[in-house]
């Protein structure tokens, strides 16, 4: 099944992960390129967006599946003119991995504070401990987690006054970890932030090698 690498930024992080899904499916018909449906009484056309994107995360590393119905050439040119403004397809390949083979990712964390924010050596002493552990949220309610062996790397800077910036690389799947849990955890050992977001820098596999 080909497989297309894109990117979300601006106003795009705002379209949620069914609607942009949708929004590559018009994108595909008004190129003039036919999408393989499945069967059944209910037919949905075969394409599929690994590892959804948190609502108002950006990222440069995305990954699509498809398939086609017929012949047609996927190229970025043909497909982007069709995108919004934020979305746009960097690469195409003919068959890519295995999805499951995808177990990492490089992430940056932004946290801006109106009034200081934490130096960095505090930070990277929180990310330094045995256990960190926090409440997460999720449909099935809350639950205790040690954040730390779901982080592979991390790296704390402080560019300046009012911002903090962590750089992690952190799993992906199997379990996964939101980045926003090393927010939430420097925010109740170090003072809450006026906002935070992330973005998706690299996906990694095992050994890690960049993943396509």
């Amino acid at each position: 099944m080909p497989r297309l690498l894109f990117e979300k930024d601006g106003e795009s992080i705002y379209i949620s992960h069914l609607d942009l899904m949708r929004v590559f499916q018009r994108a595909f018909r008004r190129a003039g390129l036919l999408l393989r449906h499945s069967q059944g009484f209910n037919p949905r056309a075969i394409v599929s967006i690994a590892l959804p994107l948190s609502l108002g995360a950006s990222s440069c590393c995305e990954l699509l599946d498809f398939d086609l119905e017929g012949e047609g050439t996927v190229t970025p040119e043909r497909i982007n003119p069709y995108l919004p403004a934020g979305v746009r397809v960097r690469e195409i390949y003919e068959r890519g991995r295995k999805l499951k083979e995808l177990t990492h990712l490089l992430v940056s964390l932004t946290m801006e504070y109106d009034h200081g924010a934490p130096e960095a050596d505090a930070v990277s002493a929180l990310f330094s401990r045995e256990t960190l552990v926090v409440e997460k949220q999720s449909k099935k309610g809350a639950t205790q987690v040690n954040l730390l062996p779901m982080v592979k790397s991390i790296a704390v800077m402080r560019p300046d006054a009012e911002h903090l910036v962590i750089q992690a690389v952190v799993a992906a799947q199997n379990p996964s970890l939101n980045p926003m849990l090393l927010a939430q955890a420097v925010e109740e050992h170090l003072g809450k932030a006026d906002f935070s977001s992330f973005r998706r820098l690299e996906i990694f596999d095992e050994q890690g090698n960049i993943f396509r």
